[in-house]
């Protein structure tokens, strides 16, 4: 079957030539996108009505920034664990970390849900040893749920807060869970990658439940029915991607972010940016995750 394609490539955002760029997200409070650089450790904010960019460096490795209420300070999964980051001066206060995480592990992808808990991921920082999991957190209590893996993405909830899509990247598995109240059901899975689609990285999820999914070292993003159907596919122009999402004002702009590690920049010079494109689907708004009194 023959995809159809978007018939633009993205463009350049923000040639910040990221190591390691991650999980992008839109603050429609100040028409900003942030991301993290988790192999050169940073936050990065751009301003697309102004051009204006900033880079906060940090001294450890973290690899999300979610937005909060408080429009200075985000919560971020450092290797470390999860504290609460204020951009202003880097501060931060720890909030939790999974006890039973090896040494060797770090945090990776996460979100805030609809239902305003933290869902996130870890894994091995070597990306080999399956010790990563999946962990959701409602300000008081972390639980662990779904299958062991090397490399985590998601997880990710859908805007109606009926379903949660888990990624075992190196395994290229892509599994669903029903969401009951409290209850997360027992992983099913979705899709598994084809030979020559690379591996399964980051996800956003669109206005109509539809999955857009990264494919690292395959240079693109399709766009996925809710029962796992391809549906559609953005070619991009180097092949690390690793992760979208919507934003700008009418949320139809999909945001890129790309990985330099491991590439030559003088042969693949569009590697590690921020990108963007047009598009005629619309995103949703990240959900803000309400900071514990500390």
């Amino acid at each position: 079957m023959t995809l159809p394609v978007h018939p633009d490539t993205p463009r350049v955002a923000v040639a910040c030539g990221c190591a390691l760029g991650e999980e992008v997200v839109w603050d429609a409070r100040d028409g900003s996108l942030l991301w993290v650089d988790i192999e050169n450790p940073a936050v990065w904010r751009h301003w697309p009505a102004t051009n204006e960019t900033v880079r906060l460096p940090l001294d450890e490795k973290l690899s999300f920034a979610l937005l909060t209420r408080d429009p200075d300070r985000v919560v971020a999964g450092f290797k470390s664990g999860v504290a609460a980051l204020r951009l202003s001066d880097g501060s931060r206060t720890p909030l939790v970390r999974p006890d039973d995480d090896p040494e060797g592990n770090r945090l990776n992808s996460g979100q805030i849900g609809p239902d305003g808990r933290l869902y996130f991921g870890s894994m091995d920082d070597g990306e080999e040893a399956e010790t990563g999991r999946f962990h959701r957190w409602d300000g008081a209590r972390l639980e662990t749920f779904g299958s062991a893996a090397a490399v985590t993405n998601g997880p990710v909830v859908s805007p109606d807060g009926r379903r949660l899509y888990t990624i075992d990247t190196a395994n290229g598995i892509v599994r669903v869970h029903d969401l009951d109240d409290d209850r997360i059901g027992e992983a099913r899975t979705l899709l598994r990658f084809e030979e020559g689609w690379g591996k399964p990285d980051g996800l956003t999820l669109d206005a109509e439940g539809h999955l857009w999914i990264c494919h690292y070292g395959a240079g693109r993003i399709t766009r996925f029915t809710p029962d796992g159907q391809a549906a559609y596919v953005v070619p991009m122009p180097t092949p690390l991607v690793t992760k979208c999402a919507f934003g700008g004002d009418g949320l139809s702009t999909l945001y890129i972010t790309t990985c330099l590690r491991g590439r030559d920049p003088t042969l693949d010079p569009m590697a590690g940016h921020l990108y963007q494109v047009e598009t005629n689907f619309r995103g949703v708004l990240p959900d803000l995750l309400e900071l514990p009194q500390t």
